[in-house]
């Protein structure tokens, strides 16, 4: 593992311990269908995919994917590309019935995305969990992943 990265691990740690420093990533209180909708509304008019994050505030791999893609390289992609919605899950207790809907069994961990073409059509859903152990990936796998579903142009 990289230092930047053990760092950040060490830093977010602390945070999700601390929970007051956590930045809210996933609204509770949010109505998860209506920003669905209006993300695929942006993303068809900038000609984008959109991204389903289902996760929750006090999940760490959360705010590490958070945080990878927020960084560098991967940042400017995403910007290009998605339009991200941060779905909660609370504990398992919200939104269901859309990680359901979008082929995310959460039991395999969270966070879950799930790649919507601008037409609302599902092109991928993580049915693995396959980032449910971000803070040990390489960012290169996030990366990997963000560049092989956006947009064909």
């Amino acid at each position: 593992m990289r230092k930047g990265t053990m760092a950040m691990l060490v830093i977010l740690g602390c945070a999700v311990a601390g929970r007051a420093a956590v930045r809210q990533i996933y609204d509770d209180h949010a109505n998860a269908r209506q920003l669905v909708s209006a993300a695929l509304r942006k993303a068809s008019a900038e000609h984008k995919n959109v991204i389903l994050d289902f996760g929750a505030n006090w999940c760490l791999d959360c705010h590490v994917l958070d945080a990878q893609m927020h960084r560098g390289q991967l940042a400017g992609v995403i910007a290009r590309n998605y339009e991200v919605v941060h779905i909660s899950v609370g504990r398992y207790d919200r939104n269901l019935d859309l990680a359901a809907k979008y082929g995310i069994p959460l039991h395999k961990g969270i966070p879950a995305l799930a790649v919507l073409n601008s037409r609302g059509k599902l092109l991928v859903a993580q049915k693995q969990g396959e980032f449910e152990n971000a803070r040990a990936m390489n960012p290169s796998s996030f990366l990997a992943f963000f560049e092989k579903w956006k947009p064909k142009r």
